[in-house]
């Protein structure tokens, strides 16, 4: 298990790679599909440097209940440009993203995976300092959580390698030999 604490520093991104199992400690900012526009359209300077979790958290009394990951996947179209705009460290989700943001991650920042269903389990491990655009509602909003060894794998690294691409290449593989033998 290797330990990072939040900001991450470049040459810690880049000793990454994937398969990497850490426990991420220090201050991550939840970011879904509107926070994602809104970062685009204005500025966000506490962002900077930070690391974004796709989540949709629920909060009562301004404790953290559960704060799974949300597939990162609809976050594509937006991702590139709030990593150039914000000098992104990483970004933490569930089910991978697309080649363009590998692309974007290279050299500057990782995807790390967090496990779908463990919302209340995640919860444990963290701890609201601030919300932001509270209109958005409360999946929505861009919450400020302090973690506190939240554990991630590193899925997509900051060298263009993902893992997502080699289960998908060792698939095809699988089953182009299934296909032959089938034949």
């Amino acid at each position: 298990m290797i330990k990072l604490t939040t900001p991450l520093k470049q040459e810690d991104i880049l000793k990454l790679k994937v398969g990497d199992q850490v426990l991420l400690s220090g201050v991550i900012f939840t970011a879904r599909d509107k926070a994602h526009q809104f970062l685009l359209d204005e500025n966000f300077e506490k962002i900077k440097n930070g690391t974004i979790y796709h989540c949709g958290p629920i909060i009562k009394d301004n404790k953290v209940i559960a704060a799974g990951p949300t597939s990162s996947y609809r976050m594509n179209i937006f991702t590139p440009k709030v990593i150039e705009k914000y000098n992104i460290k990483a970004i933490i989700g569930k089910a991978g993203m697309d080649n363009n943001v590998l692309q974007a991650l290279k050299g500057k920042a990782v995807y790390f995976s967090a496990i779908g269903g463990c919302g209340a389990l995640y919860a444990s491990s963290i701890k609201v300092k601030n919300v932001y655009k509270k209109e958005f509602g409360m999946p929505e909003a861009i919450w400020e959580f302090e973690v506190k060894d939240f554990p991630v794998v590193v899925t997509m690294d900051a060298h263009g390698n993902s893992l997502y691409e080699d289960i998908l290449d060792k698939s095809k593989k699988k089953y182009n030999e299934l296909i032959k033998w089938i034949h």
